[in-house]
C-alpha cells in the first residue's frame, strides 16, 4: 500500500509541475503530457536496464502461491521486452495512456479543469468497482461502497462548481471526454494487476509511456506545436516533470497493483487533487473555502479506511 499511497501523492505534485513548464516553455497541454509520457518512459526504460530490475522479488514464492506462473516469473527479464504478448500489453498500455491523457485536456479545454478533474478521477474508482463486481474480482460489500462513495463526494466538494458561461454542448462533449479519461485510466489499472511472460512492471511503464508520448508529441506538432526554447528553467521543469509524477509514481503504481486491487489503486489516485490542492495553497497562494476544507477532509478518510482495509485483508 505505500507504493499506491506514494505514487498519488507524487502525481499532485504534477499539476503545479506541469502549469509551470507550460508557462515556462510556452506549450500546448498536449505537448506538455507528450513530453511528460516520453521523459518518464525513457527514465524508467534506463532505471530497469541499469539496475537489473525483477519484477518479482520473491517470484518464487509468488509463482507457488498461484498469483503468478512461474515461467512468467523467469521469463521477465529488466528492460527487455520478449513475445508478442509482452508487446501487445505495451502497445496496448501505450494507447490507453496517450488517449485518457488526451481526453483529459481535450476535457479541459471544453468545460475547465475543475469539472474535467471531477469526472476524471471520480469516475475511475466507479468504473474499476463496477468491472470488479461484474467479474467476481471483488465483492461489492457496503464498506467498499462506502468508500468509494465518500471518496468521490469529497472530491466533488473538494473542486467545488466549475465556472459560468459553459454551454451546453461544451459541458457534454467535455464530460464524455472525462469519462472517457477515467475508463483509460480504469483499464490501465485493471491490465496492470495481469502479469505477462517476459515483461515486468517497470520496462512495461517505460517503453508503453515513450511510445504514448511519442504519439502526443506528434499530434501536437502538426497542430499546436511541440517545440521550445531550451532555457535552463524549462529543461530543469522537464526532467522533474518527466521524473517524479511520471516515471517514479507511475512505477510505484504499478508495482503497489500487485498485491492490491485495482479498485484500491484508483481510491488512492484521489490523493492526486489533494495533494495538488495543497501545494496551489501553500506555494501559489490559492484559497480554500469551508467547504474544499471539508472535501478535502473526507477524501483523506476514505483513502485512509481503503488503505488500513487492503493492509488488514488477508492474503489471496
Amino acid at each position: 500500500m505505500i507504493y499506491l499511497v506514494f505514487s498519488g501523492v507524487l502525481w499532485g505534485t504534477g499539476g503545479l509541475t506541469g502549469r509551470l513548464l507550460a508557462l515556462h516553455a510556452h506549450l500546448s497541454p498536449t505537448a506538455v503530457a507528450g513530453y511528460r509520457l516520453s521523459i518518464g518512459g525513457a527514465l524508467l526504460i534506463l532505471f530497469a536496464t541499469a539496475t537489473g530490475r525483477r519484477r518479482l522479488p520473491d517470484s518464487g514464492t509468488a509463482a507457488r502461491s498461484g498469483r503468478l506462473p512461474g515461467a512468467a516469473a523467469s521469463a521477465a527479464r529488466p528492460g527487455l521486452v520478449r513475445g508478442r504478448a509482452a508487446w501487445t500489453r505495451v502497445g496496448v498500455i501505450g494507447a490507453l495512456s496517450a488517449g485518457f491523457q488526451a481526453c483529459y485536456f481535450a476535457a479541459v479545454a471544453l468545460t475547465d479543469v475543475s469539472l474535467a478533474t471531477l469526472l476524471t478521477i471520480g469516475a475511475a474508482p466507479l468504473l474499476v468497482v463496477a468491472f470488479e463486481q461484474a467479474t467476481g474480482r471483488r465483492r461489492l460489500d457496503v464498506r467498499v461502497a462506502a468508500t468509494v462513495s465518500l471518496a468521490v463526494a469529497g472530491l466533488g466538494l473538494l473542486v467545488g462548481e466549475p465556472p459560468h458561461g459553459i454551454t451546453a454542448t461544451h459541458l457534454a462533449l467535455g464530460a464524455l471526454c472525462a469519462i472517457a479519461s477515467a475508463a483509460g485510466f480504469s483499464a490501465i489499472s485493471l491490465l496492470g494487476k495481469d502479469p505477462v511472460a517476459g515483461l515486468d512492471e517497470i520496462t512495461m511503464t517505460g517503453y508503453s509511456f515513450t511510445l504514448g508520448g511519442l504519439a502526443l508529441l506528434g499530434t501536437a506538432e502538426i497542430t499546436t506545436g511541440a517545440g521550445f526554447t531550451p532555457r535552463p528553467a524549462a529543461l530543469g521543469l522537464l526532467a522533474a516533470f518527466g521524473l517524479v509524477p511520471t516515471a517514479i509514481a507511475y512505477g510505484c503504481y504499478f508495482i503497489g497493483l500487485r498485491e492490491a486491487a485495482a479498485s484500491t489503486g484508483t481510491v488512492t489516485a484521489l490523493l492526486e487533487p489533494l495533494t495538488g490542492t495543497i501545494l496551489a495553497v501553500a506555494l501559489l497562494g490559492d484559497r480554500l473555502t469551508a467547504v474544499g476544507m471539508v472535501g478535502a477532509a473526507l477524501l483523506a478518510v476514505s483513502v485512509g479506511a481503503e488503505t488500513w482495509h487492503a493492509r488488514t485483508r488477508p492474503a489471496g
